[in-house]
Formats: structure tokens, C-alpha cells, sequence
């Protein structure tokens, strides 16, 4: 593989680009296109309009305790910990109906 140095100045004229890696063991959890809420959330009719709301909370303990609570009611999510740290950092819903999975979230306030 080539390995290409990145200036400040050369940023300006490169490509800007974000890579999304996913963990082939996870597939199997968290199905990627045959699930019904995923297909609608991804189609080429809704690209231009995938809605994602950007909550927050207070800290490690509520993030935790919203992950537990999530999974004790079915809903899937991932709950991101950050290493070598181990902290909880974020967490993502899979796409999902809007009146499926708001009652969770209902009491949390908009990321300013």
C-alpha cells in the first residue's frame, strides 16, 4: 500500500474524504440492508433526507445507563467506548420508526 504525507498546504488540494469501518462480527446483530427500517432509512429515495437527531446527556453514567436500558427493550444500538481509555463516548441507533424508538429519548436534550 502507498503511503502519502499530508502538508498543511497539499490539504487544500486533496480530496477531503471520511472512511467507516465496521466489524464483520457484527453483521450477524445488526443486519445491514435486509432489515425493513434499514432498506426505507437507506434507499435512493430517502439519501437526501436520512433524518439523525444529535442528543446529549449529562455524562459516563447516563450514556450508560440509556445503553441498558435500550437493550433490555430490544432496541439495537452500539454503544461506543474509547480506547485504550475505556470510556463510553457515543451511541447510535439502528434506524428505526420514529414512534418505535422516541419514548427513549424523549427526556434528552438537542446536542448544542
Amino acid at each position: 500500500a502507498e503511503t502519502k504525507t499530508v502538508t498543511p498546504n497539499s490539504l487544500e488540494e486533496e480530496l477531503v474524504v471520511q472512511y467507516v469501518v465496521v466489524r464483520r462480527d457484527l453483521i450477524d446483530t445488526w443486519p445491514l440492508g435486509n432489515d425493513p427500517a434499514t432498506l426505507s432509512y437507506c434507499s435512493p429515495s430517502s439519501l437526501d433526507s436520512m433524518h439523525k437527531v444529535t442528543l446529549e446527556v449529562k455524562g459516563e453514567i447516563q450514556i450508560v445507563n440509556l445503553s441498558e436500558k435500550l437493550k433490555s427493550n430490544g432496541i439495537l444500538h452500539k454503544l461506543w467506548i474509547e480506547q485504550p481509555e475505556n470510556i463510553p463516548t457515543c451511541l447510535a441507533t439502528k434506524a428505526y420508526p420514529k414512534s418505535m424508538v422516541s419514548p427513549f429519548f424523549r427526556k434528552l436534550k438537542l446536542c448544542k
